[in-house]
């Protein structure tokens, strides 16, 4: 009975997860994006040499100034997982306001994934690997087991800080229910190293 239960268990996962690529490819396949977001990437400005030489710096402020443009860039952030996700994940720093905002977008509740020694109270860990050294991220356990969380940070780089936090909610006993991005920078090897086929970035770089 067990087996039995557990084999209905993996057709529902496996169910759930096609209706969520699903919606990521009707929302990825629809028409382009509205003017709204169009002129919502063009206030993302692009700031040579910081924080070091070599570095070209996506300074998403202007964006978050911009009541109408800040709207339409979290309602696209959500879109391809409405009704799918019952918490929002946002990873520190600039991950923690797309989040808030999805958060009270959705009515959802709001998780932040933060960097090691953050948290005031006894938190699970995840450590990753950066080229010039290790980091860990941490967060706490404060809902049940099973909770769908979508993930949501303001851009896809190399990946490592992201898959790092999918391996802190599993640990935790949630369900990822996905990943949105503002902007993913090609080239660095992010998508294959998160590994999310459910993953929705808003704005390619």
């Amino acid at each position: 009975m067990r087996d039995a239960n557990r084999g209905r268990a993996r057709i529902r996962g496996r169910a759930r997860t096609r209706d969520t690529l699903e919606r990521v490819s009707e929302h990825l396949t629809s028409a382009a994006p509205p003017a709204e977001l169009a002129r919502a990437e063009s206030l993302i400005l692009e700031i040579p040499d910081y924080p070091t030489p070599g570095i070209l710096f996506r300074d998403i402020t202007p964006l978050l100034a911009d009541g109408p443009a800040f709207r339409v860039t979290v309602d696209a952030l959500i879109a391809p997982f409405s009704g799918s996700f019952d918490v929002v994940a946002g990873l520190e720093a600039r991950g923690f306001l797309l989040a808030s905002a999805a958060a009270y977008a959705s009515g959802t509740g709001l998780m932040p994934i933060r960097k090691a020694g953050k948290l005031p109270r006894a938190a699970a860990g995840v450590s990753y690997s950066l080229e010039y050294g290790d980091a860990e991220v941490e967060a706490h356990a404060d809902f049940p087991r099973g909770t769908r969380v979508l993930v949501i940070d303001d851009v896809l780089a190399t990946g490592g800080t992201l898959a790092a936090s999918h391996e802190l909610l599993r640990d935790l006993g949630y369900a990822v229910a996905g990943t949105a991005v503002l902007f993913e920078i090609d080239g660095l090897g992010g998508r294959a190293a998160l590994g999310d086929p459910a993953l929705h970035t808003v704005f390619r770089s």
